[in-house]
């Protein structure tokens, strides 16, 4: 064998050799990064995406993680995360322009009421003054297209009238059957709960749809959607209801302590939450008469708990 014949020959296994080395280590480091993915937890991306699907599986496809963020499809549009504003691809290149939808820590049980620190009460009182100076803009895309009801005509058009304990409204359709088994849960309980029974009979109005958006803010309310609603008594017995009308002549709405608010029956409230609703009065800024269909926060939190 010539020292030319015999330089080539080395040169191609040295290569070859060094090829399948390296092929192994890639399959080893692509091994090695997928085996940490599957065992890393889920961002908060994947999680509020996840538990949309899990919410609303008639409506939305499936979520994967594309374009480096997570997206659910829903009829034929990808929505991406886009930190928290689910939004259409067409408008991923706007996200500042909007804030991030209410994603928040929701609490199994009522927390015991502590009076706010100085600290708080200053941030509370900011807060305040800034949503009044510089309103809260979220993107409507996602929610319009999930209930179907991206304008004012299109919106009524998905509504209902019901009777709900003895009380007339509109709401959307999809909740229809929801608010029915609430009814029917809550009104075989108040055979045996008399506090139930008398508050079913204090009640004297039911808000359901409304076309607003929510006060302060340029966001549409759930009210807008149909997927909200109040109930209030025939007296209120001078308690607080709402932290924006109690701020109208109290400043210091945030010590307004649970015995001064008007709260519905604890059992009642489980009774929605069952259903994928959410309570107002469970909200820093309360809202103690209002429930609004958010199953998709009870799953965030691990509570969603249907029949």
């Amino acid at each position: 064998m010539n020292k030319k014949f015999a330089a080539i020959i080395f040169i191609f296994l040295t290569v070859n050799v060094y090829s399948c080395g390296n092929k192994e280590t890639i399959s080893s480091q692509e091994s090695t990064v997928r085996q940490a993915s599957e065992t890393q937890e889920p961002t908060r991306a994947e999680r509020v995406m996840r538990a949309l699907l899990q919410a609303y599986p008639n409506r939305i496809e499936k979520v994967e993680f594309r374009s480096s963020d997570w997206a659910l499809l829903m009829d034929n549009t990808w929505y991406y995360f886009a930190g928290g504003r689910i939004l259409p691809e067409h408008r991923i290149d706007h996200a500042d322009e909007y804030r991030s939808l209410p994603f928040y820590p929701y609490p199994a049980e009522l927390p015991a009421w502590v009076r706010p620190t100085a600290e708080e009460a200053e941030r509370y009182s900011t807060w305040t003054t800034n949503r009044r100076q510089n309103r809260v803009r979220r993107s409507p895309y996602f929610l319009d297209a999930l209930w179907q009801a991206s304008s004012r005509a299109e919106t009524e058009n998905r509504m209902v009238r019901i009777t709900f304990l003895g009380l007339r409204a509109r709401i959307h359709h999809a909740i229809q059957g929801e608010l029915a088994l609430v009814e029917t849960r809550i009104r075989a309980i108040a055979l045996l709960n008399p506090e139930v029974q008398t508050w079913i009979e204090s009640l004297n109005q039911l808000e359901g749809y409304g076309w607003r958006n929510i006060a302060d803010t340029q966001a549409r309310s759930y009210h807008s959607y149909g997927l909200a609603v109040d109930l209030l008594p025939r007296s209120m017995g001078r308690l607080q209801t709402y932290w924006l009308w109690t701020s109208q002549y109290r400043t210091d709405w945030w010590n307004v302590s649970y015995n001064e608010r008007y709260h519905p029956p604890a059992a009642v409230i489980t009774i929605f939450e069952t259903y994928g609703f959410v309570w107002g009065g469970k909200w820093p800024l309360f809202d103690t008469m209002h429930f609004e269909y958010r199953p998709e926060i009870l799953i965030l939190n691990g509570l969603y708990r249907q029949d």
